[in-house]
């Protein structure tokens, strides 16, 4: 009997809960990236067995153990931040987690209706990447825990600055389904796993050059309660923070990095505050600061430089629920949770260019926008140096702001660029061209994180062509089983 013949259907949708658990371990905080192949043997061991309703019932089985043990935060930010009741929230949690899991529970229905067995290996794997191109973008999207981005610390990362993170989830996808080849006696699947890992040794370490001196930086951090972050309390406490931390500052900073809408109240509000700090700057330090901005009648989250800067940035990819409400007419006012504590935010341009600060062309990420990779990498081919502000309070003390830290070093990584992260409570942090961290400041404490940035030219492979190559391989996959399985059939 095969090992796919061991596993029946009830038997599968447990391994497929738990491998989503091993994938959220696999991931930051936890850092067991050898888990991610597992997870997807896991879910691949016998679904050729399966019916397309078995399939999908696994892969969405899968996405609400990934999604609940993963995205647990979001119940932090509904029940503590949102003002709703645990019962409530709760509800709202797994109806969020349920939604999710269909993003594996339609691919893998698709899967087992268009493909067979016979190089199965190929065509899950490519279904697998498919599933996260389509959370990507559809409804906004959410690529978040992406299978990839666990490898941001094992031997496969070098892979990353050739494909991106979709490359890294297709390597471990294949290294899974090519490992329950192994475990069947199919001993030609460990040539290709070989492969897989080995070849990150032959890649370049360093595909982009220092384009001049290093950056002194300081970042800071204000530790402002969000539970009052929105009053006129929170406001006087947020500019007495910020301006405390600025002076503290010595003048052999160039540049001083203040998090997103760390003044919790309009630019033109702020401006007073923002000119008595300027003029307290030396003549070559730049400050850039995260600020609610207002252009007639829309409302923008951007940022700003002062001093040694100019340009500005509007946030393109907005946050639901969080900047903007979903199908307002409908819920707004029904719970405390979908009242917004600031205007509903309109998204700035796809096409805005890189803000000049200390010198240095800078790329810029609010926030949410970092788990973009293909939006960073069209930052970054124009930039020497990566920036991400972020409020990441609404995580509270839970596993979130480490898994955000996690994308934006393997943003890093892909571009072959330093990128510097100030956040209002944590993690704030600098990381080089490597992904690694090399200064970090601890979380929940009103402090600045002073280190290093080197700005970087030169544009890795993936900065130029982005994630698209990836997505057409992975069809390719998909198709090619599709094409074997017909000619079967027939």
């Amino acid at each position: 009997m095969t090992l796919a013949g061991r596993i029946s259907p009830a038997l599968g949708c447990f391994l497929a809960l738990t491998a989503g658990g091993l994938t959220t371990l696999s991931a930051a905080p936890f850092a067991l990236w050898w888990l991610g192949p597992v997870a997807v043997a896991l879910v691949y061991s016998g679904i050729h067995v399966l019916t397309p309703a078995q399939a999908g019932l696994r892969g969405w089985c899968y996405g609400v153990g990934l999604f609940g043990s993963g995205a647990s935060w979001v119940f932090v930010a509904i029940h503590d931040y949102g003002y709703t009741g645990a019962p409530l929230a709760l509800f709202l949690t797994g109806l969020f987690v349920a939604s999710l899991a269909l993003f594996f529970a339609v691919p893998f229905w698709l899967y087992r209706r268009v493909t067979g067995p016979r190089l199965a290996f190929l065509s899950f794997a490519g279904i697998w990447v498919l599933s996260e191109w389509l959370r990507t973008w559809l409804f906004t999207g959410f690529p978040w825990l992406l299978l990839g981005t666990s490898q941001v610390d094992s031997p496969l990362a070098a892979w990353a600055p050739v494909g991106g993170v979709y490359l890294l989830s297709l390597i471990t996808a294949l290294t899974g389904t090519l490992g329950v080849e192994l475990l069947r006696r199919r001993w030609w699947a460990a040539a290709p796993i070989a492969v897989l890992w080995l070849a990150p040794m032959a890649l370049p370490t360093q595909w982009t050059f220092p384009a001049g001196e290093p950056l002194r930086v300081a970042l800071l951090q204000g530790n402002l309660d969000q539970a009052i972050k929105w009053t006129p309390e929170g406001q006087r406490e947020a500019a007495s923070i910020y301006t405390a931390l600025t002076l503290a500052q010595s003048n052999d900073f160039d540049l001083v990095v203040w998090p997103e809408a760390a003044l919790p109240m309009l630019e033109e509000e702020a401006r007073p505050i923002l000119e008595r700090v300027q003029s307290n700057l030396a003549p070559d330090t730049a400050l850039l600061t995260g600020i609610l901005q207002r252009d007639g009648g829309d409302y923008y989250n951007g940022v700003i430089g002062l001093g040694n800067a100019e340009g500005k940035y509007r946030k393109a990819r907005l946050v639901p629920f969080g900047e903007y409400l979903p199908l307002e007419s409908l819920l707004a006012g029904t719970i405390a949770f979908f009242d917004l504590p600031m205007p509903t935010m309109t998204p700035g341009t796809d096409d805005q260019e890189p803000l000049r600060a200390a010198g240095t062309t800078i790329g810029n990420a609010i926030c949410y926008e970092i788990i973009y990779a293909d939006r960073v990498a069209e930052q970054a081919r124009d930039a020497e140096l990566l920036l991400t502000v972020s409020n990441d309070t609404w995580f509270g003390r839970s596993i979130g702001p480490l898994q955000h830290l996690q994308m934006a070093r393997l943003r890093a990584l892909e571009n072959g660029r330093y990128l510097i992260r100030a956040t209002s409570n944590g993690v704030t942090a600098i990381v080089d061209t490597q992904g690694r961290v090399t200064a970090r400041a601890p979380q929940f404490l009103a402090t600045s994180l002073r280190g290093e940035a080197l700005p970087m030219v030169g544009n890795t492979p993936f900065t130029r062509t982005g994630s698209w190559p990836t997505w057409v391989l992975a069809a390719l996959l998909v198709l090619l089983g599709w094409k074997l399985n017909t000619r079967r059939s027939g």
